[in-house]
């Protein structure tokens, strides 16, 4: 950074770090995948009705790829940052040829941004098996707002909120919070 203040997203000194690039390569993906499914969406909003069953929903190409996403983001959340499957193709296939990284990154404000694409994400798939196009849509749209602003400008929108919430003491660095 050019400031003089730290960086909050840094990982503390003795604790495990991850390069920041990784999640960023996964925000890439992420946001490609996402893009895809707004076209989904949006070229054929009749594809999901209120009128079909869930399965019926699901089983749609925009179903399918919104359930992809929502185990993506899953896995990132729960299993956490290191074991996200974007990240296994960042370490073997983009790291190795990059230089180290200038700082590494704590894992928690990345894993804590995966829990809220998650949960954007199921949101947007039980609209998507409902029927609710619209719903779906705007969940989307949010998660490809978040994607987008990480990929392109390395702003990780969910790491931010995560910060925030570490300020006003409603999570915790030092536990198992994220």
């Amino acid at each position: 950074m050019s400031s003089n203040k730290p960086n909050p997203l840094a990982a503390k000194p003795g604790t495990q770090g991850i390069d920041p690039r990784g999640p960023r390569f996964g925000a890439t993906l992420t946001l490609i995948t996402l893009t895809v499914e707004l076209i989904l969406l949006l070229a054929n909003p009749a594809a999901l009705s209120a009128s079909n069953s869930v399965f019926q929903n699901l089983f749609t190409p925009a179903g399918l790829l919104l359930a992809y996403i929502t185990v993506i983001f899953a896995i990132g959340a729960f299993a956490g940052i290191s074991k996200h499957p974007y990240g296994a193709i960042f370490k073997s296939a983009i790291r190795p040829r990059l230089s180290a990284p200038e700082e590494l990154e704590d894992p928690k404000p990345p894993t804590f941004a995966q829990l809220i694409g998650f949960i954007i994400s199921l949101a947007g798939l039980v609209f998507a098996v409902l029927g609710i196009t619209t719903g779906a849509v705007i969940a989307v749209a949010f998660a490809f707002v978040a994607a987008f602003l990480n990929s392109v400008f390395g702003y990780c929108l969910g790491c931010q909120i995560y910060v925030l919430l570490v300020r006003a003491g409603i999570v915790g660095r030092g536990g198992a919070s994220a």
